[in-house]
């Protein structure tokens, strides 16, 4: 099993999809990673995100399917249960991260200030989860923080888009960024895969050389 480390450092852009029709599923990964994107997360925000994701790992097998939104220890089990590869969550209340410590797979914890961090390290995660970015502080706050908390590494998500992504991914902290703008939601609606399929090229070279 790869390490959230090593599934980030695989690609700059992390879809985060909310998946409200089960057949829009399939097309809208197959686009995804016909553009460079092989990490995806899907939030446990809709009724068929947990058979979205089954389906996705089913039929997708390129791509490394993850669940995110997860905000309570139920979610946890119903996320492996689905088969998830990685676990992902908005915020990580001590309680939520005592459970996430027994994962068998990879998780991505929330955190959205200097303290949480330092709780979520002290709890052996290394890689969090900056949400939301832009209004935590965004790339100001990544930048402060680099030099105090060396050993931490962040995939900020939230407000980042295709003309913000470009300065997070230049920090040494950052491994990689989640964005929900490669996979729109009127292309989702109206079958435009191509169009998603073109903005997932375009993120998939965002990482600097």
């Amino acid at each position: 099993m790869q390490s959230l480390a090593e599934l980030l450092t695989r690609v700059p852009v992390v879809p985060v999809l909310t998946i409200d029709r089960l057949d829009a599923a399939v097309p809208l990964a197959r686009a995804l990673v016909a553009g460079g994107l092989t990490v995806l997360e899907v939030t446990l925000r809709t009724k068929v995100a947990l058979d979205a994701v089954k389906t996705l790992i089913a039929e997708v097998p390129q791509a490394t399917i993850g669940i995110g939104t997860i905000a309570a220890e139920p979610d946890i089990w119903l996320a492996l249960a689905s088969g998830a590869k990685f676990l992902a969550t908005p915020g990580t209340p001590p309680r939520l991260a005592a459970a996430l410590r027994y994962s068998p797979v990879p998780v991505l914890p929330g955190c959205g200030t200097v303290s949480e961090a330092m709780e979520l390290a002290a709890h052996g995660f290394s890689v969090l989860k900056f949400f939301p970015a832009e209004r935590a502080g965004g790339v100001g706050f990544l930048k402060a923080i680099a030099a105090p908390l060396p050993a931490i590494k962040f995939c900020p998500t939230g407000g980042v888009d295709r003309r913000k992504a470009p300065a997070y991914l230049a920090l040494p902290n950052v491994l990689a960024v989640g964005g929900s703008w490669v996979a729109p939601k009127d292309a989702i609606e109206g079958g435009d895969f191509a169009r998603i399929e073109k903005l997932a090229t375009e993120a998939a070279k965002l990482r600097p050389p």
